[in-house]
């Protein structure tokens, strides 16, 4: 797994707190007695954000069948024939049928000719979310549906199953705790203090970026005359952690 390590880092200096037993959701470490008020006279704390990505191993496709016509049973008679159609097609590649979900479904009257009672012409959408533990055969899948009576292909969306999350995850939390006692260090420095360990840990504002990719990016041709399937761009997935660290201080 090719994995990057990117951070950004936001620090604040707190000098002269008394105590810091009242922050919610920390956990005490390092080698200062919480019970020696003298020992936290004087604190830095820190708020890092670490920054980890992977090449993503899971994939939701979200295809459509679509359908108008003059009479709203007519339209949902031609969603259904799609849905039958595109389900066998995709079972028969080899999906499961808990991997191809109704992502929405919708039958309504025409914007167009809502006053026009004349007219009147209903449209139908039913769409799929198509789950995939293969990212090389999302092209593959992508030709099949469409084959099968699929009308659109909306969005791709890359990501990481959640075992491959957490190892990212404990990667960007690694890079934030790097990145916040790099900087506990200087604004210690130039406080003329020095930084006696670790008080207090907590993390907040977690968060996974997956990579996605509209009908625009993908490539023009589809299932041409040497068989190959559409061509997809990909790129990898991040995920975003901010810590909060509390660093006992000391006169230098």
């Amino acid at each position: 797994m090719n994995r990057k390590l990117v951070t950004a880092v936001g620090v604040a200096l707190l000098v002269g707190l008394a105590g810091c037993s009242g922050l919610a959701g920390s956990t005490g470490t390092g080698d200062v007695d919480a019970g020696d008020e003298s020992a936290l006279d004087r604190n830095i704390e820190v708020t890092a954000e670490g920054e980890a990505t992977a090449e993503p191993d899971r994939a939701t496709i979200r295809v459509a069948v679509t359908a108008t016509g003059n009479d709203s049973e007519a339209v949902r008679d031609d969603l259904q024939a799609g849905d039958e159609a595109v389900r066998a097609a995709l079972t028969e590649w080899g999906l499961d049928e808990d991997d191809i979900r109704t992502d929405r479904y919708d039958v309504r009257e025409s914007h167009e000719t809502r006053d026009n009672p004349e007219r009147t012409r209903y449209q139908g959408v039913h769409r799929y979310a198509i789950e995939l533990d293969d990212v090389d055969a999302v092209g593959e899948v992508i030709d099949v549906a469409v084959d099968a009576g699929a009308d659109e292909v909306q969005r791709i969306e890359f990501g990481l199953s959640e075992e491959s999350e957490r190892e990212v995850r404990e990667d960007a939390i690694e890079n934030a705790m790097a990145n916040a006692e790099d900087d506990a260090t200087v604004l210690a420095d130039s406080s003329g203090l020095v930084v006696n360990g670790a008080y207090s840990v907590s993390t907040a504002n977690a968060g996974v970026r997956p990579y996605r990719v509209s009908d625009a990016a993908m490539a023009a041709e589809s299932g041409g005359a040497d068989g190959a399937a559409t061509g997809i761009e990909t790129g990898d997935v991040s995920v975003q952690v901010s810590v909060n660290v509390v660093y006992a201080a000391e006169q230098a």
